[in-house]
């Protein structure tokens, strides 16, 4: 295992000593980069220091490569990152783990060369956390290292039904279809670059942390007429956490958002997958090609066996 900081420096450095720590009791062997710690003001290392993280990662051999934690600082590095190795590193059997700010690196490879990887937990904050780690994201984690990982089963929320008293999500059967996505504000920036992916009827999911519904809507408003969530066959909603209402909202919450969404798009709009700012998480193939089952409020997105 291959633990690097593309992104925000390393703040919490108790949480990345207990998360080392943690893989290692677990029976990892890890490797930690060089520059893992470094600084340059709120970056882990100049661009170039993290730039070559993410080269040496590629090059590590390891079987899964998993950032320190997000923050900032992926979106700096998209035009000079060396997709063609990372990609082949990915065939070669490394899984290129994390979330929040890693979305920018996932959206890039996958749009540039096509290539899979996975959406899962960072080390400080999920492996390093003061209290024990969540079992449910240990034994996704197992699962991908193990290579069985499947899949992941979930229960949307409870809402209510349509004004035409169908269900607020239909059953539902998709196969064949390609996943993406990640985190809300990420990929809301990428759009008008070559970084975000094409991807024709995609599954999308998304999550955020300390965004005001507000914002939410208006990151989808972009993805929107942009004609992104028009070409998707379903949009999953994750975790979006760390936000508080105002006053002036006067009703205004998040599931006016979902709700204001249905009406914008013909895609089905699914809620609670367990992804995102959230100790409870499933790791998720971003590119690879999987299948969406909905039955009442119980939701499956499986992909039997992907590199």
């Amino acid at each position: 295992m291959y633990v690097y900081s593309p992104s925000s420096a390393v703040n919490d450095k108790p949480a990345f000593k207990r998360g080392i720590a943690r893989l290692r009791a677990l029976g990892h062997d890890v490797e930690i980069d060089a520059d893992a710690l470094s600084r340059s003001t709120r970056f882990a290392g100049d661009d170039a220091t993290r730039l070559a993280a993410i080269h040496r990662a590629a090059a590590s051999g390891a079987d899964v490569a998993l950032i320190s934690r997000g923050g900032y600082g992926l979106g700096r590095l998209l035009p000079q990152i060396d997709y063609t190795a990372v990609a082949k590193a990915a065939e070669g059997g490394t899984k290129f783990v994390g979330l929040s700010d890693f979305t920018a690196f996932q959206s890039a490879l996958l749009a540039r060369v096509g290539g899979v990887s996975w959406a899962g937990p960072s080390l400080g904050a999920d492996f390093g956390s003061a209290e024990e780690p969540d079992d449910i994201m240990l034994d996704c984690f197992d699962d991908l290292l193990a290579g069985r990982g499947e899949g992941s089963g979930w229960r949307m929320n409870k809402e209510a039904a349509r004004a035409d008293g169908s269900p607020a999500v239909p059953d539902i059967y998709l196969q064949d279809a390609t996943l993406w996505g990640g985190n809300l504000a990420m990929l809301a920036s990428l759009v008008g670059t070559p970084f975000l992916p094409d991807v024709p009827r995609g599954i999308l999911f998304i999550e955020d942390v300390s965004e005001h519904p507000y914002r939410v809507e208006r990151m989808l408003s972009q993805l929107l007429y942009a004609g992104v969530l028009a070409k998707q066959q379903a949009v999953v909603l994750g975790q979006f956490t760390g936000y508080k209402l105002a006053a002036h909202d006067k009703g205004f919450k998040l599931q006016s958002v979902v709700d204001w969404l249905r009406t914008q798009i013909n895609a089905p709009v699914l809620t609670n997958l367990p992804f995102g700012h959230v100790e409870t998480k499933v790791l998720l193939p971003v590119g690879a090609k999987v299948s969406l089952s909905v039955e009442g409020r119980d939701a499956l997105i499986y992909w039997g066996h992907t590199h």
